[in-house]
């Protein structure tokens, strides 16, 4: 898989990340009116959204660190289309859309139309299931082919589509059905990159996996806020937990023995959520 794909959709995932906050709690006997709480709940999205944004690289530090790699684009690391048929729990629902948006930003942001369409097909069936319409739809596919020769516009078309997801899903209740789906699509970008990463033994790719602890923690925090609000958040969480076991696991400089450790884990994990 062409490398410069799975960075430039970690940030797009990082970037969606900033939208699934599903507040905070306040210790006993603090008073706060509904304005306050509101307020409150927004300053500690926005910490969480400053720390994932200041982990993203420059396209031009991306592109160069990529290249530099030589890897090629192998639609094998993306999730099979007919997978779709085998999640029908919202659990597993709102974490393969996240990881369908992740491969449809693969399969957009090089020029590979026909899978693009057929991975759009399937973050819309995922979308759907979950209640959410015109998030994915024709309307998308129309700008996405308009756009095909514009890879910022692309990225843009997408995130409006998850922010059309998650508007929906907290305006009805469900921010933790769009946490799951920000760890979906995290997992499956990271799960990527490790893959690549093993293969080509890059330094650079190495060390910007190693950079993906700091949205790890967000992801976590984000997870432990909605635990107790969505069917199968505590078992995500558990997971990632496992998975930041690994990461803070000796040596503390990375190094490609660890990140072969963080492969096995993170294919671990994507097993359970595809499968």
């Amino acid at each position: 898989m062409n490398f410069k794909t799975t960075f430039n959709y970690l940030s797009f995932v990082s970037i969606i990340a900033l939208m699934a906050s599903c507040g905070s709690s306040t210790s006993e006997g603090d008073v706060f009116t509904d304005a306050d709480a509101i307020e409150f709940t927004q300053k500690e999205k926005n910490n969480k959204v400053q720390k994932i944004f200041s982990s993203i690289q420059s396209q031009s530090e991306t592109t160069s660190m990529l290249d530099a790699a030589e890897a090629k684009y192998d639609s094998k690391l993306l999730n099979p289309i007919e997978n779709t048929a085998k999640y029908s729990s919202v659990k597993s629902r709102a974490l393969n859309l996240g990881v369908y948006g992740m491969d449809l930003g693969v399969t957009n942001i090089f020029g590979q139309t026909q899978e693009s369409m057929l991975y759009l097909r399937c973050a819309n069936k995922m979308s759907t299931s979950l209640g959410i319409s015109g998030a994915f739809d024709e309307k998308m596919s129309e700008r996405i082919e308009a756009s095909s020769d514009d890879k910022d516009s692309l990225l843009a078309i997408i995130t409006d589509s998850y922010k059309n997801a998650d508007n929906y899903l907290q305006e009805n209740g469900q921010a933790g059905v769009s946490t799951l789906m920000v760890a979906g699509g995290w997992l499956e970008g990271l799960y990527i990159a490790s893959q690549i990463a093993c293969i080509t033994e890059s330094d650079a790719i190495i060390r910007r996996i190693d950079e993906e602890k700091g949205n790890l923690n967000t992801i976590i925090s984000l997870l432990e806020d909605c635990k107790t609000d969505t069917d199968g958040a505590n078992e995500v969480l558990t997971d990632f937990n496992a998975l930041k076991e690994v990461f803070d696991n000796e040596p503390l400089e990375i190094t490609l023995q660890k990140v072969k450790l963080i492969s096995e884990k993170i294919t671990e994990m994507r097993n359970k959520i595809i499968e």
